[in-house]
């Protein structure tokens, strides 16, 4: 049984009754998202754009990889390559599919898909009256560095700046 508690624009909870594996039976909370985007645009082979954005619900400005969620019906690549672009006002020439992940899957069917984005041209910065945020360029290693310092600690991008940079490694560029 699935009782809904709170319908919003981004996510939806409900109190779900159910049946595990085991035969007990619980209420869970659940938070269904439609899901998101997110694009490591890299410049040049070194150089990656980042967003630095103020997140009200930690209280400060963050660093993040440009994401975005889902619109309905919307294909996750369609939706890297527009976040891209409204975010940091570079179109995405190349878009290539990293890989996907379940955010928290304890409480939500959340699930963000990582792509790579390169042979970057300009376009047209679009913010959401939402938005507060800065433009950063910087090298892929200080952007690892700051990982390592705790300086970026939004859990998507740390995701995709290290898989970008292991694969870095493994070729010698994306082109």
């Amino acid at each position: 049984m699935k009782k809904p508690i709170y319908k919003g624009k981004i996510i939806d909870l409900s109190v779900e009754t159910v049946t595990l594996p085991n035969g007990a039976t619980a209420d869970l909370e659940v938070i269904t998202h439609p899901g998101a985007a997110a694009v490591v645009p890299m410049k040049d082979d070194r150089t990656v754009i980042m967003v630095r954005q103020y997140r009200h619900a930690v209280g400060r400005f963050i660093y993040e990889i440009p994401a975005g969620k889902l619109h309905p019906g919307e294909a996750p690549g369609d939706c890297a390559v527009r976040e891209v672009e409204e975010e940091t006002g570079y179109k995405v020439g190349r878009l290539e599919p990293l890989l996907s992940f379940l955010t928290t899957p304890g409480f939500t069917n959340e699930i963000i898909h990582i792509f790579v984005g390169t042979e970057l041209s300009p376009g047209t910065q679009n913010l959401g009256a939402d938005e507060v945020l800065e433009i950063i360029e910087m090298p892929l290693d200080q952007a690892i560095a700051h990982i390592n310092d705790g300086e970026i600690r939004d859990a998507k991008t740390i995701i995709g700046l290290q898989v970008v940079c292991l694969k870095m490694k493994s070729q010698t560029d994306f082109s």
